[in-house]
């Protein structure tokens, strides 16, 4: 079954212009091709206002706008006063459901997989923002359903729709370093607060907050300014998934491409600091191990995180590893992302993937791609993109598949969040994983973080 799912990815991940997935989204066989398609948005502060002015800008029709703090809602009814008003995505669904094709998820981590099933369950096409989801059970299914329901799908992990991301997969595929055997990607997240407790004490809910509301499926707990919302809850075990789950979906976008990773065999949180239950840890080190597959050999993928300050050295990998890397400029970049071959590395200093060097054996140093010589000769394989939330509008209208639909973006998602578990199961366990089952052979404590209990309602 593990073979099979990854051939399966690999021929998604291979589609090419003019490929299209089995059957037509459901807007194709109602409208036609050129009709306005009305857009309803969740979560429309922070990055959720981008995303409805993107989906604006790609002719959608913004029909209706939800949030759960009214604050957020009516600055952004101010820019569309014809799109309708709600607090709660369930309501908006239930009395606006037939005049909406297509939904965007923009809201706290927690609340991506029973938002984007909502919607999916009535038949809507869907834009959800990184990470997909929070558990690795709410990934399977919104691939399981987008598949079923042939819908139109695709993650906001905005890179890649880039040229040298893609660039970048096409040259490492082509075998210009040979064989890879390791990957090492490294963020300088978080910056937001980790490494803590639970607090102590609790704070009046701001007239403008449905306190109740973003919590969503999480289990209850009192609000606390400064804590949670807006921002801060990317750090906490309930409604984030740290640094890890923030920025993977970014920085191993293009390595998990281009190494056609599928999933690991084992994963383990080999360090980290002091690990608080009910946050991420202030840094970490966590170890992917990858089988043989398509042809390539087994490969080890360390991830670290940790935000540099004066008075903190967050995990990294070891100098020598990164010596070459280091000797471009005398220091290691904040964030990186290394592919070491048996013919040559390739690094990207990007956390998109649309910048990257390329050092064969026996060189000097790195080289940037579009000058390396080994470079020019490999051919443009995998189309370029006419604009990522473009991608998505053209899968809706003529199935043609964007690069980050939930088939592939699941998948990724799922390899991430494996990362988070590790974390959460402690330091030093490693845990074998069976990706089809998902659950671990030898390491049962792992389960009740595969799939969330919801409260009730969620």
């Amino acid at each position: 079954m593990q073979s099979i799912q990854r051939r399966k990815f690999l021929q998604q991940t291979s589609l090419g212009a003019g490929a299209f997935l089995l059957g037509f989204p459901a807007i194709v066989r109602g409208q036609n091709l050129n009709s306005r398609l009305n857009i309803g948005c969740i979560g429309v502060g922070g990055k959720g206002s981008s995303d409805v002015d993107d989906a604006a800008k790609c002719g959608g029709a913004i029909v209706a706008l939800c949030d759960v703090d009214s604050g957020f809602l009516d600055k952004k009814a101010a820019k569309y006063p014809d799109a309708k008003k709600f607090s709660d995505f369930r309501k908006m669904l239930e009395e606006m459901g037939s005049s909406i094709d297509a939904v965007t998820v923009s809201t706290p981590d927690h609340v991506h997989g029973v938002a984007a099933m909502a919607a999916m369950s009535l038949g809507k096409h869907v834009y959800c923002q990184k990470p997909l989801t929070q558990t690795v059970f709410e990934a399977r299914e919104l691939r399981r359903v987008a598949s079923e329901k042939k819908l139109a799908t695709q993650m906001g992990n905005q890179g890649s729709a880039g040229d040298g991301l893609r660039r970048a997969v096409e040259v490492i595929q082509a075998g210009v370093i040979g064989k890879p055997l390791e990957l090492h990607v490294w963020s300088n997240r978080p910056i937001w607060p980790q490494g803590m407790d639970m607090p102590t004490k609790s704070d009046p809910v701001p007239a403008h907050l449905d306190w109740n509301l973003w919590l969503g499926p999480a289990a209850e707990r009192p609000y606390v300014e400064n804590t949670y919302h807006d921002f801060k809850w990317r750090g906490w075990t309930d409604f984030g998934t740290g640094a890890l789950g923030d920025m993977a979906c970014h920085t191993v976008n293009m390595p998990f491409r281009a190494l056609k990773l599928g999933y690991p065999s084992v994963v383990e949180c080999e360090m980290a600091s002091r690990i608080y239950a009910p946050s991420y840890p202030l840094t970490s080190r966590i170890r992917f191990e990858f089988p043989e597959r398509e042809g390539l050999p087994p490969l080890k993928f360390w991830w670290y995180d940790g935000a540099p300050s004066a008075d903190f050295k967050p995990l990294r990998p070891y100098p020598t590893i990164v010596k070459d890397v280091m000797g471009m400029n005398g220091k290691l970049p904040d964030s990186g992302c290394l592919i070491i071959g048996d013919k040559g590395s390739l690094f990207s200093p990007d956390d998109y993937g649309s910048r990257f060097l390329v050092q064969l054996s026996g060189e000097p140093g790195f080289t940037k791609g579009e000058d390396h010589e080994a470079v020019k000769a490999v051919p443009q394989t995998i189309p370029r993109s006419p604009g990522h939330n473009q991608e998505w509008f053209n899968m809706i209208k003529d199935g043609t598949p964007a690069y980050s639909n939930f088939e592939i973006a699941g998948y990724l998602t799922e390899i991430i969040l494996l990362g988070c578990i590790a974390l959460r199961v402690g330091e030093g366990v490693r845990m074998e994983w069976d990706g089809p089952g998902m659950s671990s052979p030898n390491c049962p404590q792992a389960a009740p973080f595969v799939k969330r209990v919801n409260r009730t309602g969620w």
